[in-house]
């Protein structure tokens, strides 16, 4: 629900729904690909944020992923490869009325846009921003992509990768984003769940989505996506609860003495003896420790929110900085800004 003004200045309840969030275009990606339930996610939860389309920016860069602006009804730029994060960066800054959303795939973001990335989650800029990970590069049909797997076979590896892959939540909280979380393709309640609460996040969130490319790289998460095994792979978090999983719940994860997360058997440790997950505790060590307990998607894997925490943001201070500058000046004129301290006259 979201409200608008009528023609006598009172504020009247529109209801709007997915149809209002989708634009004119027809939907290309290739039959079967996880972006249309990811795109669906999406259009079926911004009725529900209390938002405006005019009021929403959807920023990408390139890959199949960046195609998603041109299916929101929404304001939306497709900029170049990687600079999505840098892009958004300046739109946040100038805006920050707007809500700034950043789409992008693990190539995109991950090798030429990985600098832009991190600076963007360090600096904390209020941006929701959704990495959809295949470990492949799509657009370019199949080469090899900073979260593919050492020994992958790619028509840019046909000797196997030998670099060893990103983990990319690890990365986010190393660059100390304030909001981490993962989620897949083929939930979408927990995929609106998780898009919601980056979105009401003021900061930096960062999410990771895994997106099954079925044309270049079918099946890469089926040991912990398929219906059947889930339960005993996908490791939910939720905050002030022992971290278990499974069907009975058979399954935890506690901490050795090197203060490492580890699966365990309930049973075996204890419940009191489970970790209790906590996203909001300041320090980021334990988030990132919990980010490695998968070296990739054959063993169980945590999804849900890794780490909630609050920060200023980085256009709140840019704003404060501007003015103060005005109010030392004396005024708002540019030209008093601009004299105002040192200056040179070059003759």
């Amino acid at each position: 629900m979201s409200s608008t003004t009528n023609g006598n200045g009172s504020a009247t309840a529109v209801s709007l729904g997915r149809k209002d969030w989708e634009s004119d275009q027809e939907v290309r990606w290739c039959p079967g690909c996880g972006d249309y339930g990811i795109l669906a996610a999406i259009q079926f939860l911004m009725p529900e944020l209390g938002i405006r389309p005019e009021n929403t920016v959807f920023v990408s860069g390139i890959g199949c992923a960046a195609r998603l602006p041109y299916y929101m009804n929404t304001y939306g730029v497709h900029t170049i490869h990687g600079r999505a994060p840098a892009l958004a960066t300046g739109v946040a800054v100038a805006r920050p009325d707007l809500s700034v959303w950043v789409i992008g795939g693990d190539g995109d973001m991950l090798s030429i846009g990985g600098n832009h990335l991190i600076h963007a989650l360090r600096r904390n800029v209020n941006l929701t921003i959704l990495m959809l990970n295949n470990q492949i590069y799509g657009l370019t049909k199949g080469q090899y992509s900073p979260t593919s797997e050492i020994g992958k076979v790619t028509k840019s590896t046909p000797f196997g990768s030998v670099d060893h892959p990103f983990n990319p939540i690890s990365v986010a909280i190393g660059a100390e984003a304030t909001f981490v979380a993962r989620t897949h393709d083929v939930d979408r309640k927990h995929m609106m769940e998780t898009f919601r609460r980056a979105h009401d996040h003021r900061g930096a969130s960062f999410v990771e989505v895994f997106q099954n490319c079925n044309v270049f790289n079918d099946g890469a998460y089926d040991d912990i996506l398929k219906r059947d095994v889930r339960p005993d792979m996908l490791i939910p978090l939720v905050h002030g609860e022992p971290i278990r999983f499974g069907v009975d719940g058979e399954h935890g994860v506690a901490v050795n003495e090197f203060g490492e997360p580890y699966v365990c058997e309930s049973a075996k440790v204890g419940v009191d003896h489970l970790l209790v997950h906590d996203e909001h505790r300041d320090d980021p060590t334990l988030a990132f420790a919990l980010s490695r307990l998968s070296t990739g998607p054959h063993q169980a894997t945590p999804i849900g929110v890794f780490r909630d925490v609050e920060r200023p943001t980085y256009e709140a201070e840019v704003q404060h900085q501007v003015a103060d500058s005005v109010e030392r000046s004396g005024s708002g004129d540019l030209r008093s800004l601009l004299h105002s301290g040192a200056v040179w006259t070059v003759e």
